[in-house]
């Protein structure tokens, strides 16, 4: 299942600094597991925010609950989940079906 997620980062001015620089550390990482193991398909920065656009691949609703409930900046977000479906007019979806559909 394909799920666009918006997500909108608030840290507190008065967060430790060493806690930011941790939890900032652990957020990249787990981030980019989840892209080495395809289940995060892409990232993109929103210009000009502390947000980005991300494009989930995951089995169910449950595993992307599970995804973002264990992002280490979770906490911190404010997160916005679309559902995705395949538009009728995108002439990708012709190209991926092949002559034999």
């Amino acid at each position: 299942m394909l799920f666009a997620v918006k997500m909108d980062v608030a840290l507190p001015q008065d967060l430790d600094a060493d806690v930011r620089t941790d939890t900032l550390a652990r957020e990249k990482a787990y981030s980019q597991q989840l892209q080495r193991d395809g289940e995060w398909v892409s990232i993109w920065r929103i210009v000009g925010q502390y947000s980005n656009l991300s494009i989930f691949d995951v089995r169910d609703n449950e595993r992307l609950h599970e995804i973002l409930w264990n992002l280490p900046l979770f906490p911190y977000m404010c997160i916005d989940v679309s559902p995705l479906a395949q538009h009728p007019s995108d002439i990708s979806a012709e190209w991926k079906k092949g002559p034999h559909e």
